[in-house]
């Protein structure tokens, strides 16, 4: 069974273009990485919970309070539902768009548990994601993981 992820793209329209959110992950692995390591905030769910439902919490978790504030101010009927991709790794994320602002300076993320280096026992806490920042539809194709790609044509569709 695929493990699942549910997230959402926030977008915007500023100076004429259509800019998204994307998240950096945290942590000693991905430090060092740019294009290509991007995503939508997301996390994952369990088969039968109410997949917008995780996508908001989610959001929450890795932007912090300003992040559960737009998510709860917003009727379910304003997440528009993208058509779900899967990811290297078999993991199929559901993703719904959502026209909105966050400011990126003010993004706390919660803080997770590693075993950091690997099979070293000891286990380092670091956030979740490290940096939020918003980027043009071109530069995020850049940016994100290959396997989110798709997401990205399909707001464009929209």
């Amino acid at each position: 069974m695929p493990k699942r992820s549910a997230g959402i793209l926030l977008w915007q329209r500023a100076e004429g273009e259509v800019r998204v959110l994307l998240v950096h992950p945290g942590g000693p692995f991905w430090a060092k990485k740019d294009a290509g390591a991007w995503s939508i905030p997301k996390g994952e769910y369990a088969e039968g919970d109410d997949v917008l439902a995780a996508a908001k919490r989610e959001f929450a978790e890795e932007l912090g309070p300003q992040a559960q504030a737009l998510v709860r101010g917003r009727a379910d009927g304003a997440f528009v539902p993208l058509a779900p991709v899967r990811q290297a790794g078999n993991k199929i994320v559901a993703a719904f768009a959502l026209e909105g602002d966050l400011d990126v300076a003010k993004v706390r993320s919660n803080i997770v548990a590693i075993e950091w280096p690997p099979g070293s026992g000891r286990r380092q806490s670091f956030p979740e994601i490290d940096r939020a920042q918003w980027f043009s539809l071109a530069e995020a194709r850049r940016r994100i993981l290959p396997g989110q790609r798709a997401l990205l044509a399909a707001l464009a569709q929209r």
